[in-house]
This record gives C-alpha cells, sequence and structure tokens, in this order.
C-alpha cells in the first residue's frame, strides 16, 4: 500500500498559501518531512488525517481516495497530532480501554488483550493503573502513540513526537517508531533533523507550503560532497561575510561562531572543506541552494 499525493493545495482565508501543488510518494517504511515552523507540514498532516479539506489535487492511500473516502481512511488511521488533550485523572489503561471500544473493538476480552499489549509495546504498562496528568512528557507522548496504534493502521502520522523530549526518552521514542516502522507508513513530521536523519529511509523538505526535494537523507547529503565549507569567526564579522558568501547556518561553538558556507569551489579567506551533514542539506535546501541538483535520487519539485 502506497500514499500518493498528487498537485495537492490548499489557501487559508487570511490568503496564506500552506499547500503549493505539493507531490508525493510515500512507501511503507518511516518517511520523514522536514520544514521550519509555518513550511505546510501540520496542514498536510491534517489534511491527510481527513481533519480539514484540499482546495485541490489528489490523496489515495492504496485504493482509498483520502480526500473523498474519509470514513474509509480513518479505518487505517492513527494520528498523533503535536498537541493532544488527555484526561488528567482517567488512568492510561482506563483511558485506552475506552478508545478501543470507540474505535469498535467490541469484545471485552479482546479489547483488554489489544490494550495490555499496546501498554507493553510503548513501554507503559508497569504505569498502566497510574493517572494520566502523572505521565512526563516522554510518558504522554509514547501512550498518544499507544492511541494512535488502536485498530492496527497502515497508516500512521506523527507530528513534531520528539520536540521537548530529554535524550533518553527521544532515544525509547526513536526506537518505539523504528519498530512501528517495519510494517506500516509512518509519516514523521518535524523540524528536528537529527529525528529523520537517524530514523527515515526517505524524507522531503517543505517549505513555504512547497515540496522542494524528496530523497533518501544519505543521497541528499552526497549531492552536497565538496560543496560546504567551514570557518569560526567573530561575531562581529558576520555581517562582511554574509554579504560575500553563501552562509546556510551559523553555530556558537564553545564561545567561537562557526560559519558553515555554500560554494562550488573553495572560497578562501581561510575556509576549510567540511563533510556535509544532513543539517547542511536541510538549510542549503531552505536558502534555496540545491533545489534544482540534478540527481536521481533528489527530484527538485516546486
Amino acid at each position: 500500500m502506497e500514499l500518493r499525493i498528487q498537485n495537492l493545495s490548499k489557501r487559508y482565508p487570511n490568503g496564506t498559501q500552506a499547500l503549493a501543488d505539493v507531490t508525493l510518494t510515500v512507501k511503507p517504511g518511516m518517511f520523514g518531512l522536514l520544514g521550519p515552523n509555518g513550511a505546510g507540514k501540520s496542514t498536510l498532516m491534517r489534511t491527510l488525517a481527513t481533519l480539514q479539506e484540499a482546495d485541490s489535487g489528489s490523496a489515495t492511500l492504496g485504493e482509498i481516495n483520502v480526500l473523498r473516502d474519509k470514513d474509509a481512511v480513518r479505518q487505517v488511521l492513527g494520528y498523533l497530532p503535536q498537541d493532544f488533550g488527555l484526561y488528567p485523572k482517567v488512568a492510561a489503561e482506563d483511558l485506552l480501554e475506552h478508545l478501543a471500544t470507540l474505535k469498535g473493538i467490541r469484545n471485552a476480552k479482546e479489547r483488554k488483550q489489544v490494550v495490555a499489549a499496546l501498554l507493553q509495546q510503548t513501554n507503559l504498562h508497569a504505569a498502566r493503573k497510574k493517572p494520566l496528568g502523572s505521565f512526563s512528557g516522554g510518558m504522554r507522548q509514547r501512550f498518544g502513540i499507544a492511541q494512535a496504534l488502536l485498530g492496527n493502521p497502515r497508516l500512521l502520522i506523527v507530528d513534531e513526537p520528539t520536540a521537548g523530549l530529554d535524550p533518553e526518552e527521544r532515544v525509547r521514542f526513536h526506537n518505539l517508531l523504528s519498530e512501528i516502522g517495519r510494517d506500516v507508513i509512518v509519516i514523521l513530521s518535524t523540524h528536528i533533523v537529527s529525528d529523520v536523519h537517524e530514523l527515515c529511509a526517505q524524507m522531503a523538505v517543505m517549505n513555504g507550503g512547497r515540496v522542494l526535494l524528496t530523497g533518501e537523507p544519505q543521497a541528499v547529503i552526497s549531492q552536497l560532497s565538496g560543496r560546504i565549507w567551514r570557518r569560526f569567526v567573530e561575531k562581529a564579522e558576520l555581517p562582511t561575510l554574509q554579504s560575500q558568501y553563501q552562509i546556510i547556518s551559523t553555530r556558537l561553538v564553545t564561545g567561537r561562531t562557526r560559519v558553515h558556507v555554500y560554494s562550488e569551489s573553495a572560497p578562501g579567506a581561510g575556509f576549510e572543506p567540511v563533510e556535509p551533514d544532513l543539517e547542511d542539506a536541510y538549510f542549503a535546501t531552505i536558502k534555496g541552494h540545491v533545489r534544482d541538483a540534478p540527481a536521481p535520487s533528489l527530484q527538485a519539485q516546486g
């Protein structure tokens, strides 16, 4: 089962073009959707989750018309939005059983088995009797995945799932998503580059409502080989450098400012070559330096 999105567009009443001819093909496995805040990622996720309408275009999940047959989509969909509400005084097990009933699991014995299995899978079984209001941020996110997995979905959408998690919870959540992504389509919408690099076999970068590129993370990185250069500078030098070079990122490292620039050839001025990573590829794409790069696995769009 593949998810095929073709020329999907959405303009809000205030004039914001949230989606502009978005075209993507997503196969089973982990698919990373990278982009800054306001890129259109959440609008795309909500549209695929049948929570809002598109103005034009199409989306199909296997034989299901996502935009028209919303009931069929919801039967095979799991969705973890960026912000979701919980009943703080209700125990995790009790709420998951209630949600399982709403999902159509009517048999009480089957429902208890499903709930117990999901609590085990998300490492929450020991906390099943605790009220959700006592859960940490990571535990809340894992509960969100548990409810999203009710009904054995074929498409799982998670929107900014690791934002705000501590390092240990991020690792635990990564492992959980990797396990889930073996069998179903998992779309990971995020602005955290490392999440995509560590988890996803396929990815896309969005900005301004458009898909700028798609490909395998390593192929995207390889496209920049020999084009990223680094230099440590004083903060006061930045304005001059910004007028002379295509700076893609700056970062303060041990009290000094590290500058990465995009250049087809050695820029001189003390810059040294550096092996690119996915963060370099992301920033270079957002700034328009690799949008039209010709490569079989790096498809420029928009």
